[in-house]
Parts: structure tokens; C-alpha cells; sequence
């Protein structure tokens, strides 16, 4: 399950928001904020995920009488106040706009890569009597801070593998190299989908079905990426320590053609790949229409995975590719799952080369790390109020606190323009920019662009 079919978006805020409709100036008709990242660990943002949380939460009708009674009996007994929840302007956008929401949200296209602290996303109310709305939903707008950065982080892991298989051999295998082992580690299914769809913008190979299924239900993706038969530990240690070349043996013949990964470090990896793989199944490995992948999942992995492709390098043999690096013959592979992030790549990737090994060997598969390991600080993703409309004229606002100029906010309506290649946010105006690439998406309760995994794989490679 990826979404929670009926659930009320009055109550997915932040309590203290559901007061603020108090607190606006007087006059105020309209107000405009603005997400952005404010820097964090990369230098620049992925954006990614605004679509499915538009089909999830805005879309359609999503204010009913039902919705506003619930709303109304919660917030009284969560409040201890009746008076505190604006009823009365929930039912103006019942009555006034079907349920629909009265604001416009523009965007940057998904997929677009843009470096931190530039604008990424809008919202305005368009009906003047509910000013307050527009920062009622950020709560739940903001929430596009995980995939957003679960797509830089996968991003950045790409550029990192790309440069060493530009190095040291096939470029072009890149999007099987990082697996999406995240689903059992991630804090919910709704989770796991939102994060693994965000990395398949980057890679094709997953094992996180919810994922597949968010892609082909929000971004038109029928199939967004791939997977193998594969053992894990269970199934190796059923068949008990003295007889695990019987389970390795099991795996070969029930999957004869084709991937086959193989857990290989229950007992003893090294004892494994030099006996097991290297001499007892070595003539069955090597009659296989396919690739047996071995898999270590303990120890520290650049020392493990070097050991073990020498051991497979001896017992099957190498080729020296055009560049100079060695390459496991081809019926045999590598693939590192336990500990993996970003860091850990490019330190397994070095030993790899600094041994004369070729990143061509390898894959990597990453669960917590890929999928639980970020936070909206990673790359500081805010969303701030930039302007107010009162008495009919638009002010620009902005905080700038003196004990942290860091969190100094933007001021006035923004647009997004590129100029001689570079990004840059500037004030949009009344009319509007000619050369803003924030784009309508969503206004009055209405998704007005949808895009496709296919598009936004293609901005974020090209980005």
C-alpha cells in the first residue's frame, strides 16, 4: 500500500498552522512562498517527487463536510478552544470552490538539477479570502524534501561510479550498478515507495516493488526497473554448514540461465569463493548461459570485496581490458550490499583501481543508507513565506535573523531563469518573467503538467 485512501488534509499540518489564520495582517489578500534547498552536503538539488504528493494530498476534491466535522471535533478537544479552527473559511472553499484548493503551485520541472539556494517551487492562494492556505500546506508540501533528496544523493553515488568505469572500464553499465535494497529499512511502505522511485532516477536495478508501483501509477513508467533471483541467508543456512556447496549448487541449477546472485559469506566467504565457487562448482559456473554474482555482506567491504575478486580472479581467470584493468571472466561477479553509501563507494572503487581491478566487477546494492540515511537538513530544503499581498499591493517579506545568517530568506515573488548556462532567482513581477522556468503545475485543485519517469531520468542524467 503507498497511499492512506480518505485521509483529511485539514489534519496534515502543523497545529500551531491551524491558528494562523489570526495572524495576517489586516488587508491581507494574498500570500507567496517558496521552496528552496540552503545548501547541505551537495552542491546542487534533484527535483523530484512534487507530482505523486499533488496526486496524493491536492489533487481533486479534498474538503468535504465530513472532512471539516472531523477536523472540527479534533482540533476542539486538541485545542481545549472551538474557536481556534477556521470553519468558516474550510467551508468558503467548500462552497466557493467545490473542494477544490484555490492555489497555484509553479515548479521547476522534475528532474531538473539545480544548485542550492535558488528557488525550486511556488505557492499562492488565488482566492483572496484564504490567504492563509497557501502556508496551511506546507506541512505537507515540504514533505517533497525526501525524494528530492534520496534523488541528489543517487545522483551524486552515478557520477561517483561513472568516473571510475570511465576510468577503468564500461561506462555504459552504470544504471545496474547501485540496487535498491531499501524496503525492510525504511520507516514505512509509503516511504520506501517515495525514496525508491526517487533513486530510480538515476539506476533501473531495484528490489523495492513499491517503488515500481508508484512509477507506474504517478509517472507513467510501466516497468521502472529490474531485478534477479537472488539467495539471502536463510536460504543458504537451511541447507545447513556441511552442505553448502549443496545450496550453491541448488542455486546454479534452478536458475541456469541468466543473473544469479548468491550470499556467500554465511559461514566462510573466502573458503567459499576459493573452494566452493573456485574449484568444486567452478566447471558448472562456467557452463552457465549467464553470470553468477557473489555476494560478501560482512567485514570491511573494500578489504573484503579486493580479496575476493583475487580469489575468483585465480580460480576463473582475468582479461586485461582496453584500459589496462583486470576483468573477472565474464561468468563471474561481484556485488556489495552490506554498508554501503556514498562514502563507502568511493573508498571500495579506489582499492579496486589502486589493485589494478576494474569498476566493470562490481555492483552495489544499498538499503538503509539509500533510503533512511538522508534528512531535510541534508540539503537544507525550506519552505518560506517571500511576499504578502495587502490592500491590494504586493510587499516583499523575508526573515533574517542576526544569530544565524545562514537561514536569511528570500524576498518577493521569485521566478527561476538560466542565463549563459548559469541558474540564478530573480524577482518575477506582477507580469510575471519571459524567461522564468518555474512552470504552472497545480492550480485550483487541478494538476496542470504531468510528467513522465522516462522525462525527468533524462533531465536529472543531463543535468
Amino acid at each position: 500500500m503507498i497511499t492512506m485512501e480518505g485521509s483529511n488534509l485539514l489534519l496534515g499540518t502543523d497545529s500551531y498552522k491551524v491558528t494562523h489564520w489570526r495572524q495576517y495582517p489586516p488587508g491581507t489578500t494574498r500570500v507567496s512562498s517558496f521552496l528552496e534547498s540552503r545548501g547541505g552536503v551537495y552542491p546542487s538539488v534533484v527535483f523530484f517527487g512534487l507530482q505523486y504528493l499533488l496526486d496524493r494530498h491536492f489533487a481533486g476534491v479534498v474538503v468535504t463536510e465530513d472532512r471539516i466535522a472531523e477536523a472540527r471535533e479534533i482540533f476542539a478537544a486538541h485545542f481545549g478552544d472551538p474557536t481556534l479552527f477556521h470553519e468558516a473559511g474550510w467551508r468558503h472553499v467548500l462552497d466557493a470552490h467545490g473542494g477544490r484548493l484555490p492555489v497555484e503551485i509553479r515548479a521547476v520541472p522534475e528532474g531538473t538539477v539545480v544548485p542550492v539556494s535558488n528557488v525550486l517551487m511556488t505557492i499562492e492562494n488565488t482566492d483572496p479570502r484564504v490567504p492563509w492556505l497557501t502556508n496551511y500546506l506546507e506541512s505537507l508540501l515540504l514533505q517533497v524534501w525526501y525524494p528530492c533528496t534520496v534523488a541528489t544523493q543517487s545522483r551524486e553515488m552515478r557520477r561517483t561510479i561513472t568516473a571510475h568505469l570511465e576510468k577503468t572500464g564500461t561506462p555504459s553499465l552504470v544504471g545496474f550498478e547501485l540496487h535498491d535494497f531499501g524496503l525492510r529499512g525504511s520507516t514505512s511502505h509509503e516511504s520506501a515507495a517515495i525514496g525508491g522511485a526517487a533513486h530510480l532516477v538515476s539506476f533501473e536495478g531495484t528490489d523495492t516493488i513499491p517503488a515500481l508501483l508508484l512509477a507506474r501509477r504517478h509517472y507513467g513508467e510501466p516497468m521502472a526497473g529490474f531485478s534477479i533471483p537472488a539467495a539471502e541467508h536463510s536460504t543458504i543456512t537451511s541447507w545447513g554448514r556441511d552442505r553448502e556447496s549443496s545450496a550453491y549448487r541448488n542455486m546454479l541449477e534452478s536458475y541456469p540461465r541468466g543473473l544469479v546472485a548468491v550470499v556467500s559469506d554465511s559461514y566462510d566467504v573466502y573458503r567459499a569463493c576459493e573452494q566452493l565457487w573456485g574449484r568444486e562448482l567452478r566447471e558448472l559456473v562456467l557452463s552457465r548461459d549467464g553470470t553468477l554474482v557473489v555476494r560478501p555482506d560482512s567485514g570491511h567491504p573494500p578489504e573484503v570485496v579486493c580479496r575476493v575478486l583475487e580469489i575468483l580472479g585465480r580460480a576463473f581467470g582475468t582479461a586485461i581490458n582496453a584500459k589496462g584493468y583486470r576483468v573477472l571472466d565474464p561468468h563471474v561477479r561481484v556485488i556489495q550490499g552490506d554498508g554501503i553509501d556514498p562514502v563507502m563507494i568511493a573508498e571500495i572503487l579506489a582499492a579496486m583501481s589502486e589493485r589494478g581491478w576494474s569498476a566493470d566487477n562490481v555492483a552495489f546494492g544499498s538499503g538503509g543508507a539509500l533510503l533512511q540515511k538522508v534528512h531535510r537538513d541534508t540539503q537544507n530544503l525550506a519552505i518560506k513565506c517571500s511576499a504578502v499581498e495587502i490592500d491590494g499591493a504586493w510587499r516583499p517579506v523575508m526573515k533574517d535573523p542576526v544569530t544565524d545568517p545562514g537561514k536569511r530568506s528570500k524576498s518577493g515573488r521569485l521566478a527561476l531563469v538560466r542565463e549563459a548556462g548559469a541558474f540564478r532567482t530573480v524577482a518575477r513581477g506582477d507580469s510575471g518573467h519571459p524567461g522564468d522556468l518555474l512552470e504552472p503545475v497545480f492550480r485550483d485543485g487541478e494538476i496542470l503538467r504531468r510528467q513522465t519517469l522516462s522525462d525527468i531520468r533524462r533531465r536529472a542524467l543531463e543535468g
